[in-house]
């Protein structure tokens, strides 16, 4: 914009509702009211393993093709942050474009990965002709909801970002002209939900080349089994090899299905995807403070944990933010930090281990684990 032209004025709308989910709409208008950018800011419930803190995430972000290129986007990020810092220590940004976002504190800190299954396998495991229906095989309805959420909160507890779902929970796409929206299958046993399925939305009329499983959460393997017979049998239909799950290879679907036969493909992207960035450094690790004792407990005394935890709350250890939130949501080792340039001032380290035999590496804990793996 030029020293001509007015300044974009910026607004918020606060306390709105997407899909189950508070939204506030940030905003650049010229004086007029003509839309200049506009963006949207989530309010969630996001776990750092068994602790769950308050969290905002960026989404749907939109500078007017007439406004472009003129550092409007900029503006509005830096004001939308600077006021998501008054409210929540940690923000996110579910699909971050490439190159933009490392700019505003952002950085890569979940790695993308999927189940590949191949029909055949499950089939072969099962031990059942695909040709008949699975039984306790059902579609959902709202009434499943509540125990929806309920399974995947239990099935999730302890997983770094994952969202404590509220109990009004419901993100699943609603059905839209050209669009069917989500199909959820429901495995009923004794007369309750015993597990489920959410299968990927698409539009009427997209080509069936492929069946993506967003969700598939179950009470136990005895009813992780039947669900993914039943998806197999839609893909026996559709004439497809194989279908993909996005659940980890450590979680109950993931182990049933590794049982079965599966490959676990996994990306780091070096930029965009999932995103965070660290608003409040010390207001987040004291929220967090259980749940890194909880990793701890079972290494270290307290008097070690406590002179640890009060460095990294100052940043005497891990200084930087960026670091930081890869090593509390898992994406980062402490070796990987230390393979990245990180270091750890020896006081914080244990005294040195008797020497190793000739065919082990040497291994230097620090006081204060945060890469517990999950």
């Amino acid at each position: 914009m030029s020293d001509h032209e007015p300044r974009a004025a910026y607004t918020e709308l606060a306390d709105q509702e997407m899909r189950s989910l508070r939204v506030r709409y940030c905003r650049l208008r010229t004086a007029g009211g003509e839309p200049v950018a506009e963006l949207e800011v989530l309010s969630f419930q996001l776990r750092f393993g068994a602790v769950a803190v308050a969290a905002e995430g960026i989404g749907g972000v939109e500078t007017q093709p007439e406004f472009r290129r003129q550092g409007h986007m900029s503006r509005l990020l830096r004001q939308a942050l600077a006021g998501m810092a008054q409210r929540v220590d940690v923000a996110f940004v579910s699909n971050g474009i490439e190159g933009v976002y490392e700019q505003f504190g952002f950085i890569g800190a979940v790695a993308e990965g999927h189940l590949v299954i191949p029909v055949r396998n499950v089939e072969q495991a099962a031990g059942d002709d695909l040709g008949t229906a699975v039984p306790g095989i059902r579609s959902s309805s709202p009434a499943d909801l509540p125990a929806m959420i309920r399974m995947y909160n239990t099935a999730h507890a302890q997983r770094p970002w994952t969202h404590a779902r509220h109990p009004g929970w419901n993100r699943l796409i609603p059905q839209a002209t050209w669009k069917p929206g989500s199909q959820t299958l429901v495995l009923q046993t004794d007369g309750a939900a015993a597990g489920y399925a959410v299968l990927q939305g698409r539009a009427f009329g997209d080509p069936l080349g492929s069946l993506t499983v967003d969700e598939l959460v179950a009470e136990n393997a005895a009813g992780a089994r039947p669900l993914l017979m039943a998806i197999a049998r839609l893909c026996w239909k559709r004439r497809l090899s194989e279908f993909t799950v996005r659940e980890p290879a450590d979680s109950l679907t993931g182990r049933v299905a590794r049982h079965m036969g599966c490959t676990y493909q996994q990306r780091y992207p070096p930029s965009g995807g999932m995103m965070a960035a660290v608003l409040n450094r010390s207001s987040l690790l004291r929220k967090l403070e259980p749940e890194l004792r909880r990793r701890a407990a079972a290494q270290q005394s307290d008097k070690a944990y406590d002179k640890a935890f009060d460095a990294l709350r100052r940043g005497d250890l891990f200084p930087d933010d960026k670091a930081l939130i890869r090593l509390l949501l898992g994406y980062w080792s402490t070796d990987d930090a230390y393979v990245h340039g990180m270091s750890v001032p020896e006081r914080y380290r244990d005294p040195p281990a008797p020497a190793p035999p000739p065919d082990q590496t040497p291994a230097s804990k620090i006081h204060l684990d945060l890469t517990q793996s999950y």
